[in-house]
């Protein structure tokens, strides 16, 4: 074994590791003279910021300016750690004054490192960032705290770029020593950010004008539908009025999928709770009653969702062509869910009294519609909505049982 010792610097920690590297300064640090009243977040010319030590020692006298002696106090060791670490790196000392950049730091600045040290590479940062940059690092400062924040510096070809700057306090021997801090340029990760984020404003706005310019063609739809359907023979008049309801139901399935929070992936049985609610006020506020139960539940497409709508709609259009008007109508809507099978909706028509009195010369195409409406989003139905025979739709394979 040999007897020879690891070096050390005079404050007793070895030369040359990381330790060392990250925490070792010079005894000349802690003897050099303090400045008065150290400004963080002061951009050159301003006469405010909010001073970390505002309390000079007694006896103190004014130091050398931008951090130069504390510059002076840094081991070779340390310097050579950072200067060979492949990111930009700084050191402030305990009043936020930077007493070290790193070789990347000044290759991206294009500075000398005399004119980035103190508070002198502030004179990069983007104005529009620089209160919030100073009141965020003021804050980490006063709290010892590890803080993380986003930048704009300028570079040596006088453009802008987004740095992620994350920073820890040095904390040597319970004294705070300053903070350790290393940036990364995220500016393409920015500008890809800004894109996603000026595209999903188009995709609402477009959204928002479909929607908006769907309901008033379905509005003048329900209206011509009104104006000659009261011109039309009598013979012909329930038609026209089952015609306009059925719009009617068509604007408001259409409404409630646009409402819903997440129109990627839909809440099955809060989607129906509310296209429920909707339907049972179209025609004989409080005698049609839409009851949505069953034990299970499911997120599905907008596809999905609508031709559900739709065909919920059809059957209560069914039942309110098919009786009186002073007939209540009942609409059960049973949610199936099953580990390992697909989802199923099982949906039952009722009325509390059959009428021979409905609408006369209605032609029942519900059937036909209902099974049209299915096969646009691979629904398998069978059934016909009868107490004796529900109508079983079985959802397809995209629908998430919850």
């Amino acid at each position: 074994m040999t007897a020879a010792k690891a070096a050390k610097d005079r404050n007793g920690v070895p030369v040359g590791t990381l330790t060392g590297a990250l925490h070792s300064v010079d005894s000349s640090q802690a003897s050099s003279k303090r400045i008065g009243q150290r400004m963080v977040g002061q951009p050159p010319g301003s006469g405010t910021a909010e001073p970390l030590d505002d309390t000079p020692a007694a006896g103190s006298e004014a130091g050398p300016a931008q951090g130069t002696a504390g510059a002076a106090a840094l081991t070779d060791s340390f310097r050579h750690f950072a200067d060979v670490v492949p990111l930009m790196m700084w050191r402030s000392d305990e009043h936020g004054h930077a007493i070290h950049h790193n070789e990347c730091w000044l290759e991206f600045t294009g500075r000398p490192l005399a004119a980035e040290l103190g508070l002198g590479w502030r004179e990069g940062l983007h104005p529009e960032d620089f209160e919030r940059h100073a009141r965020i690092v003021a804050e980490a400062f006063r709290a010892r705290a590890p803080f993380t924040v986003e930048f704009r510096l300028r570079r040596y070809d006088g453009v802008y770029r987004w740095l992620l700057d994350t920073a820890r306090p040095l904390i040597e021997n319970g004294r705070f020593q300053g903070y350790l801090g290393s940036c990364f340029d995220i500016t393409d990760r920015k500008h890809a950010e800004e894109h996603i984020e000026h595209a999903l404003a188009e995709k609402e706005t477009l959204l928002a004008e479909v929607y908006h310019r769907v309901r008033n063609n379905l509005q003048v739809m329900v209206s011509l539908i009104g104006l000659y359907g009261r011109a039309a023979p009598d013979a012909c008049r329930g038609s026209f009025e089952a015609l306009g309801q059925r719009v009617r139901a068509i604007a408001l399935v259409q409404q409630h999928l646009h409402e819903a929070p997440h129109i990627a992936s839909i809440d099955l049985k809060d989607y129906l709770h509310r296209l429920a609610s909707g339907l049972g006020q179209l025609r004989r506020a409080g005698r049609i009653g839409v009851q949505v139960g069953g034990n299970g539940n499911g997120l599905v497409e907008p596809r999905t969702a609508n031709a559900l709508g739709m065909i919920v709609a059809e059957i209560v259009a069914e039942c309110l062509d098919a009786t009186a008007e002073h007939v209540a109508c009942s609409i059960s809507i049973d949610l199936e869910a099953e580990a390992g099978r697909p989802l199923r909706v099982a949906i039952v028509s009722g009325v509390s009294e059959m009428a021979a009195s409905g609408r006369p010369n209605v032609p029942k195409l519900g059937p036909r519609l209902i099974a049209a409406y299915a096969a646009q989003a691979e629904i398998a139905v069978t059934g016909e909505a009868t107490p004796a025979e529900p109508l079983r739709l079985t959802l397809p394979a995209t629908a998430t049982a919850q």
